[in-house]
């Protein structure tokens, strides 16, 4: 594929987890936290939940988890923590359970030193930003861009599988994106960490970029890079 299909592209759309930032020692799936941040509702309201209350809504969980049983249409938190809570018997508010469970996991959110200064270098070079990711199972809009809050300034749009209500490899995402910028999606490039980004990317029609932080993996990407750095290089 030649340099110029990725430099005639005048809008950049990124993943987000292990693209721009990540979620320190969290691994793809967290279905291994969930029974500890259960736990911790229950302790910060005195839901006294059994073992096996938890074990229940460990496992109904684990089935709204699209890396262990695929999906690409997305769920509301709500609706999931409803299906999750119901045999709690708890008149707590799910909008509180929801919080509690995510302040459960400690999740520290980490910005790649390589982020900003290519967010940056990218606009001042009159490219658009635009993100497109996946949020964790059940996770809300609210709760996340929290953690992400240094970097929405950076972003001309900012799109996730709760706003579009598709999960990717859907290329639904990307259809709204280049909507939104009035240009045809086979004028976008996609840059991600994973094969799921790469497939949205051929299932849309527009230009790939894995990123390999310290991996090397072939999906079929149209281009490779080791740092947001040398995606910067292919625009001069």
């Amino acid at each position: 594929m030649p340099m110029n299909s990725i430099n005639k592209c005048k809008v950049c759309v990124f993943d987000l987890g292990g693209t721009l930032m990540e979620y320190k020692n969290m691994p793809y799936s967290w279905v291994g936290y969930y029974e500890k941040a259960f736990q911790f509702v229950s302790d910060e309201f005195n839901l006294n939940l059994t073992k096996t209350d938890i074990e229940k809504s460990c496992e109904i969980m684990k089935s709204k988890n699209a890396r262990v049983v695929y999906r690409e249409i997305e769920y509301t938190p709500e609706d999931i923590f409803v299906e999750v809570t119901e045999h709690w018997n708890s008149k707590v508010d799910i909008s509180e359970i929801i919080n509690n469970f995510f302040k459960g996991i400690e999740l520290k959110s980490i910005i790649y030193d390589d982020t900003v200064d290519c967010l940056k270098r990218l606009k001042d070079s009159g490219i658009k930003i635009a993100v497109l990711t996946d949020l964790p199972t059940a996770m809300p809009d609210e709760l996340f861009k929290k953690d992400i809050a240094d970097l929405l300034q950076h972003f001309d749009l900012y799109v996730s599988s709760q706003t579009c209500g598709f999960r990717k490899p859907n290329r639904y995402g990307l259809l709204q994106i280049a909507e939104h910028f009035n240009i045809d999606v086979n004028k976008l490039v996609f840059i991600g960490d994973e094969e799921k980004d790469i497939n949205t990317a051929k299932n849309s029609g527009c230009v790939s970029v894995l990123i390999n932080r310290g991996k090397t993996r072939d999906f079929g990407q149209g281009f490779t890079i080791t740092s947001l750095r040398g995606l910067v290089e292919f625009y001069g």
